[in-house]
């Protein structure tokens, strides 16, 4: 089973709350579409991060906030399951 579509797309929909990452997802998946999806969380998240939210505006910045956790924790999903299954990343 690949990842349908672009790898970024899908790190993007994860930042928006669109798709949720679970260990049961990523069953499915070759050690080299795990690095693809790892190293496209990375750049989304660095991309979000590059973002400037003026303090001022309370919803703005609590978007920000939440799109970063979710990246974090779909980072933090895949990298466990990557060590618990022996996979290098």
């Amino acid at each position: 089973m690949s990842i349908s579509g672009n790898p970024k797309k899908f790190a993007q929909a994860l930042s928006d709350g669109f798709v949720r990452l679970s260990p049961p997802m990523l069953k499915g998946h070759t050690p080299g579409q795990l690095k693809t999806l790892l190293s496209n969380l990375e750049m989304v998240q660095r991309e979000l991060r590059q973002i400037p939210v003026s303090l001022d505006d309370v919803d703005a910045v609590k978007q920000k906030n939440y799109r970063t956790t979710r990246l974090t924790q779909a980072e933090m999903i895949l990298r466990t399951y990557c060590k618990k299954m022996r996979i290098p990343l």
